[in-house]
């Protein structure tokens, strides 16, 4: 819901007068604000920035939680987007070869379809396939071999995902052919 035009004009002032503050003044004001001193290392300006988002965070309300979560994980050093598993489109088709055979799965609404068998899991299918454990995000390249726990944005050699918007075959290395041109190779 829009606030005010009162309560934006309000916060402008604020900011205003905040930012015209002498240096004494903003440690002052941090001092009252926060209960505590300000760190050392922050200059005028980050102080003055650091006050202002407080105030227009108390007006008008503080990131959702999931940001907060995600700001959290990257200031304890996480990596954009780790704590997110990719999502796959019902239709987006993935396609890996194995053995010499061409093994292609379709994502649907509520698991995956290969052989015409619906399967909750990829590692389900993946297992099927190779005999063995296998992850089957690792398995069909939605996952790096070189850390299980972290998702990638291309695949790996020998394995394909058609995203079924764009009807584009994806690989690594960023390059991007038709299924036409996969045939030809």
């Amino acid at each position: 819901m829009p606030r005010p035009a009162s309560d934006r004009a309000a916060i402008e002032t604020e900011i205003v007068r905040v930012r015209s503050l002498g240096l004494d003044a903003l440690r002052t004001l941090w001092r009252v604000t926060f209960r505590s001193s300000p760190p050392p290392a922050f200059t005028k300006d980050l102080m003055a920035r650091f006050l202002c988002w407080h105030f227009q965070e108390q007006a008008r309300g503080g990131l959702d939680p999931e940001t907060a979560k995600h700001l959290d994980g990257l200031a304890r050093g996480g990596k954009p987007g780790a704590d997110r598993p990719r999502r796959l489109k019902p239709g987006t088709v993935l396609l890996r070869e194995y053995q010499g055979e061409r093994h292609i799965v379709t994502v649907v609404p509520n698991g995956y379809l290969w052989r015409e068998t619906a399967y909750a899991s990829l590692s389900t299918i993946a297992r099927a396939i190779t005999g063995t454990a296998w992850s089957g995000p690792r398995f069909f390249g939605l996952r790096s071999g070189a850390d299980r726990s972290k998702d990638i944005e291309h695949e790996p050699a020998g394995s394909l995902a058609r995203h079924p918007d764009t009807d584009r075959w994806h690989r690594q290395g960023g390059r991007v052919s038709t299924p036409h041109a996969k045939a030809h190779r």
